[in-house]
């Protein structure tokens, strides 16, 4: 029974994936008001409290959340974004490119965080979603604008 019910969990979040990837592409092209409806309140708090997504200018509070949780969890693996486990795949906006399936966006980002890969532990079910969505924000902006 747990099987089929992380099997089908891991299909909800796969579609919140690809809703949210719809999502920004509209916010990208339309009113933050079309990517509220399509995230809902939640989920659509750090997109809401971006000015310019492709620029990643988050708000200030996510980012320090993000930072919060960066500090806390992930950074004796990923300190200076780095990656003290396989070097090369670092937080750098290439290596991130280069190697995190679904490449260099928010959704990947969120993915990888919620489910982890190879020796990087799936943080979902111990994180909340305002801290995933938070470090997957503070991990972009950071990449984004080469500030590790």
């Amino acid at each position: 029974m747990m099987l089929k019910a992380t099997s089908a969990k891991a299909g909800v979040r796969a579609q919140a994936a690809r809703t949210r990837s719809v999502a920004v592409r509209a916010q990208a092209q339309d009113a933050p008001s079309a990517v509220s409806r399509a995230l809902g309140v939640a989920a659509a708090s750090v997109v809401a409290a971006t000015t310019l997504f492709g620029g990643a200018a988050f708000a200030e509070a996510d980012l320090a959340l993000g930072k919060a949780v960066f500090d806390g969890n992930c950074a004796a693996c990923h300190a200076g974004g780095g990656n003290n486990v396989i070097p090369d795949h670092t937080l750098q906006k290439a290596a991130i490119e280069q190697f995190l399936d679904g490449g260099f966006n928010i959704e990947a980002i969120v993915y990888q965080i919620e489910n982890g890969k190879g020796a990087m532990p799936a943080w979902d079910g111990r994180l909340d979603e305002d801290e995933i969505a938070g470090v997957a924000a503070y991990v972009y902006d950071q990449a984004a604008g080469n500030k590790w």
